[in-house]
């Protein structure tokens, strides 16, 4: 992909994040929207399809030779969508939860996945008017209307005993989370919403560490792991392993973790070794 072609898709993803959290808040702020259960008991809403109808048609539009996987659409199987060399992956609004919990904690993520790996990724957070953004080799950035500036991670100022800055769910059981933590170290937490704000967070340099224990999909790591990769962290499977993208039948995830200052050594302090599992369906 060419430098203009890389800032042309990089724009692109980012109007059309602003397009759809702008409709997203407004829905939001209305309470205009209905609230379903999916076959899975999660939550999902028609702000979710509204979004997604949004972003998909502008991409459609814009970039008509790139194919979309998205959260709220069939997907079909490995063999329709294996041979892709490069395809959008969106979340039309991560943090279905928070939306319908209406604490502002949800975002808006669409990733340029090329060869199995993210190389743009944009999450825009429509409560706080903020877009994170990366694209690979160019750095990661946070803009709102004040500014747009370089992001990075927190350096420790001692690695091995500094106190850690968990990004931690309002969701989910605390001590599920700490239980997998090494206690020799000094833990802080940070209590998010979605995981592509967490993510963001620790990019920034405001959280160190996050693990996501449970069910979550690729559309909720691609956006996260460009712009966190771009700002010196990096995500892997609970297992340390890399994560992947349309390798398998499933597009759901394993449990994952998203990594700060590269000079801890994160095997010490997160503990969840989640065994690999080969079986492709996991």
């Amino acid at each position: 992909m060419t430098t203009k072609e890389n800032i042309r898709l990089l724009e692109l993803a980012k109007k059309a994040a602003r397009e759809a959290g702008r409709v997203a808040l407004r829905l939001y702020d209305t309470e205009d929207y209905e609230h379903f259960e999916k076959a899975d008991d999660s939550p999902v809403t028609t702000a979710d399809y509204r979004a997604n109808e949004i972003i998909t048609s502008l991409l459609s539009s814009e970039s008509p030779d790139i194919p979309i996987i998205s959260e709220e659409q069939n997907n079909g199987l490995l063999n329709d969508r294996g041979h892709w060399q490069r395809y959008w992956l969106i979340d039309p609004i991560d943090g279905t939860q928070e939306f319908v919990a209406r604490s502002g904690d949800f975002a808006i993520n669409i990733a340029l996945i090329e060869d199995n790996q993210p190389v743009i990724g944009v999450i825009y957070w429509p409560a706080g008017d903020s877009m994170y953004y990366a694209s690979k080799g160019r750095g990661a950035f946070k803009e709102t209307p004040k500014e747009d500036k370089a992001i990075s991670v927190r350096r420790l100022e001692d690695p091995k005993d500094g106190v850690v800055v968990i990004a931690i769910s309002r969701r989910q059981a605390r001590d599920k989370v700490m239980s997998k933590m090494n206690d020799k170290r000094i833990y802080q937490t940070l209590p998010l919403g979605s995981c592509s704000l967490k993510a963001c967070f620790i990019a920034e340099g405001k959280a160190d560490v996050f693990l996501r224990i449970g069910t979550t999909g690729e559309w909720d790591t691609g956006a996260s792991q460009c712009i966190v990769s771009e700002a010196g962290g990096t995500i892997l499977a609970a297992n340390f392993e890399p994560l992947t993208y349309n390798k398998r039948n499933t597009l759901i995830n394993p449990d994952f973790v998203v990594l700060g200052d590269p000079n801890v050594d994160w095997r010490d302090v997160v503990q969840h070794q989640q065994p690999e599992d080969k079986d492709e369906n996991y």
